[in-house]
């Protein structure tokens, strides 16, 4: 028997220690050093001890299921350096980015009156090509659901329309429009008779709706005071949108639609009978000097035509499911969201004009 005790391994020459001998990788005796270094630090009380990438605070020890141990520190990070977000541009209260929407209308306005006095058919020019836009976006729009109205004759047939009602008055203009109609309805065979009825309603609403009533404006121009008389149509439309625009965010509290325009609001409408009966007078007096009285009536009649124009074009894109026709203009949206109340206005404007201002 050896007199070594028994925990003793008695070293063999030429072989070293099994203590110090280094593990083969894959060998099962092999130790996982990461292993027990993970199951070292899950000791409960034992402390980490390594360089903290931020300041921390540790909470009083807690009981879990009867047994205490020292709850995970709790990291406070280090302020951070951030940036402000740039500035946004400045809405209205409908949501509308406000500085281009002023510069979009002075650009425009600027425009028009040029035209007219400078070169009468070149307001023609601009008309017809507002109509032509205002066409594809009302197209492209109602396209969105079923209805699919023919863009190529309505775009062809609506210049048209305007382009007879400058040459040949209010007969070329309806003459026109016929003729487009019918184009219309020849066109759309190609496509079978699935939809057809549904098509050609949506084709003749669009020609009614901008070309023809557009048609109205291009007659104002005709007179020799024709300029006059577009100015005076646009300036009150103008005048209807800025009074009830500055009177219902200053005072609008009652709805007037809300079904149809939650922005709108009987104050506001208030403010647009006032700015447009007044203007309407001035207008009357000053420039087709004719009693004030028949100017109030005409700003009276431009208002609620405005006002039912907007309302009537909300509709329409409520039941599209969409807030604006287009984005060409930047804080108006499209040609069609500032078409919608002037359009409606041309042909009150024409009618009453030539009853109380005759040529």
């Amino acid at each position: 028997m050896s007199d070594y005790p028994t925990a003793h391994i008695p070293r063999v020459a030429g072989v070293r220690p099994a203590r110090h001998r280094r593990p083969a990788p894959g060998d099962a005796d092999a130790v996982d050093l990461s292993a027990l270094l993970a199951e070292y630090r899950q000791v409960a009380g034992q402390r980490r001890h390594h360089r903290r990438a931020a300041p921390e605070t540790e909470t009083p020890a807690s009981t879990i299921n009867g047994t205490d141990v020292l709850a995970t520190p709790i990291r406070t990070p280090t302020a951070r350096t951030t940036l402000a977000p740039a500035a946004t541009p400045a809405k209205s209260r409908a949501g509308r980015n406000l500085p281009a929407a002023i510069g979009v209308s002075l650009g425009l306005g600027a425009a028009i009156i040029a035209s007219l006095f400078i070169y009468r058919p070149s307001f023609v020019g601009i008309a017809i090509l507002a109509v032509a836009v205002g066409i594809y976006e009302l197209v492209t729009a109602i396209r969105t659901v079923e209805a699919r109205p023919s863009l190529i004759p309505l775009l062809v047939g609506g210049v048209s329309m305007d382009v007879a009602a400058w040459y040949r008055g209010t007969g070329g203009l309806v003459v026109a429009l016929l003729v487009t109609v019918c184009g219309v309805m020849i066109w759309r065979l190609a496509d079978g008779a699935s939809g057809y009825l549904r098509d050609v309603s949506a084709s003749v609403f669009v020609l009614i709706y901008v070309p023809l009533l557009a048609g109205f404006a291009v007659l104002l121009t005709h007179p020799d005071d024709g300029a006059a008389r577009v100015l005076a149509f646009i300036g009150t439309v103008v005048c209807s949108d800025t009074g009830g625009y500055s009177t219902g965010v200053l005072f609008g509290k009652h709805p007037l639609a809300p079904v149809v325009s939650k922005g709108k609001t009987w104050e506001g409408f208030v403010g647009s009978v006032a700015a447009c009966c007044g203007c309407g007078a001035l207008i009357m007096t000053l420039t087709f000097h004719e009693v004030w009285w028949k100017g109030a009536l005409f700003g009276l009649a431009i208002v609620v035509t405005a006002t039912l124009g907007d309302l009537g074009e909300s509709m329409i894109k409520r039941d599209l499911g969409l807030k604006d026709m287009g984005r060409l203009l930047p804080g108006h949206g499209g040609i069609m969201d500032r078409l919608d109340s002037l359009l409606p206005c041309a042909a009150v404007a024409y009618l009453v004009l030539s009853a109380f201002a005759p040529v």
